[in-house]
């Protein structure tokens, strides 16, 4: 099957009439069945899929039913067709998504993989019925990999949903300093002969960490507060401002709680970032507060 090469579709001009759950959708040629899903307003899991990013279809959460298709099929790579009949939720699309969530459940650490587990209530998925005579199914887990003061890398979270690997390849930096290692339960992210991110490709641009739904990759800064009980997202302000550095005119959103930047993040539909960032316009605002400088206080 080939891809369509341009998964928004904005810039075909000739439309592709399809049904989608019983409703008429009207799409631009080129369209997958998950953009068609959003203009009808049908909210598709997705896990693998981002919007500044190639589909590779692996991880199946968004496979839905094509009538006149054998098998389910990822609408997140899945090009729109004249006449197609598409179901996003019937009991074949539902049960096939909930055992897909019970096993990334029951395999790595999901909690906080805030929009994951969101889709877990939704299919009533069960990772424990996986247990077996009072023990857990078999978890992965390893101490989180420390290398220095930019981000950090928790393979107990992973689900190998390849975004990052894309992110530091192709899609974005070309760097691909990281690729799947091992199979089975021993697979993993890892960089060229396991060495530590200093002495590997990386050039820290951190766009890995932009696109990793689970935090398993994730900035040093809320690495440390949440291992002190202190990431409080809900209080956070996002101040979204143009990067100092350069004239390119990246856009940057500055993640701020209690009146310190505690991360940076770029807009994914930004025309000049889509997302992505080099390593000072991620992690250049030291100058504005020291990494190393004390932390505020929370507030009573």
């Amino acid at each position: 099957m080939t891809l369509p090469t341009n998964p928004s579709g904005a810039a075909s001009e000739v439309n592709v009439n399809l049904t989608v759950n019983g409703q008429s959708v009207s799409v631009p040629a080129g369209t997958t069945i998950h953009r068609a899903c959003e203009r009808a307003g049908i909210d598709t899991p997705t896990l693998c899929w981002a919007e500044n990013l190639t589909p590779v279809n692996v991880c199946r959460v968004c496979v839905v039913e094509v009538e006149g298709n054998r098998t389910l099929v990822p609408s997140c790579a899945r090009a729109v067709e004249e006449g197609m009949v598409v179901n996003t939720d019937s009991e074949r699309v539902r049960h096939s998504r909930r055992m897909v969530l019970e096993f990334l459940a029951s395999g790595v650490d999901l909690d906080q993989a805030e929009g994951l587990r969101r889709w877990l209530d939704e299919y009533e998925a069960d990772p424990g019925r996986y247990d077996q005579d009072g023990l857990p199914a078999r978890t992965v887990y390893e101490e989180p990999k420390v290398q220095d003061n930019l981000y950090i890398r928790d393979y107990s979270r992973c689900v190998l949903c390849y975004k990052c690997v894309e992110a530091c390849g192709d899609d974005a930096q070309h760097t691909y300093a990281i690729a799947v290692s091992g199979r089975g339960f021993d697979a993993r992210i890892s960089t060229e002969f396991d060495v530590t991110l200093p002495d590997s490709a990386c050039v820290y641009c951190g766009n890995c960490i932009g696109v990793c739904p689970t935090g398993a990759i994730q900035f040093k800064t809320e690495f440390d507060l949440r291992q002190a009980s202190d990431w409080r997202p809900d209080e956070q302000t996002v101040t979204q401002t143009v990067c100092s550095y350069c004239g390119v005119g990246c856009n940057l959103e500055l993640h701020v709680q209690d009146e310190r930047i505690v991360k940076v993040t770029s807009p994914a539909d930004h025309s000049v970032t889509h997302g992505h960032l080099c390593i000072k316009g991620r992690f250049g605002w030291q100058y504005v507060q020291p990494v190393d400088a004390p932390t505020r206080q929370r507030r009573p």
